[in-house]
């Protein structure tokens, strides 16, 4: 019988890696690996990994740029304070520490992006299938069903008589 594969899923900033030869270094992702570029850590919303985590993802790798290095000045001290609170709220529901990690490039470091994605495989198939976790996450709402926003009346209309 072959080794279980983990599906992870990266999430990575457009601009944490942007020279010709580290744009290449994407193509090198084992296989179960897909990459999800994004505009900017800063901007994703913490809900996003629990939902990939909920549809199936066994492990998430957030990369972003060094903080003070954002191109968007201070996206990536937005996704620390997120992804901390995000942290504590997975270890609440049980999921490992490992499943989930965030890591900050300098410019001098982007040359590890492959490393990284092999580290967190070779991580995760320690920690086998998410599975019995992902079942408890289930009674989360998903993002793309329809939750009722703090400051909007989300009482159904009265009958009209």
């Amino acid at each position: 019988m072959s080794e279980w594969q983990p599906n992870v899923l990266v999430f990575l900033c457009q601009w944490a890696l942007k020279s010709d030869s580290e744009w290449t270094q994407r193509m090198e992702v084992p296989p179960g690996a897909r990459i999800v570029e994004v505009p900017c850590t800063g901007r994703l919303n913490p809900f996003l990994l629990v939902s990939a985590l909920q549809r199936g993802a066994d492990g998430l790798l957030v990369v972003g740029c060094e903080p003070g290095h954002c191109h968007y000045k201070e996206g990536n001290y937005a996704a620390r304070r997120k992804f901390a609170t995000l942290q504590r709220f997975l270890e609440y529901l049980g999921v490992e520490a490992g499943r989930v990690q965030v890591v900050w490039l300098s410019k001098t470091e982007s040359g590890k992006f492959p490393g990284l994605v092999e580290r967190l495989i070779k991580d995760v198939q320690q920690l086998g299938p998410l599975g019995a976790v992902a079942e408890r996450m289930a009674v989360l709402p998903l993002q793309s069903q329809e939750v009722p926003l703090a400051g909007r009346d989300s009482r159904p209309a009265a009958p009209q008589s």
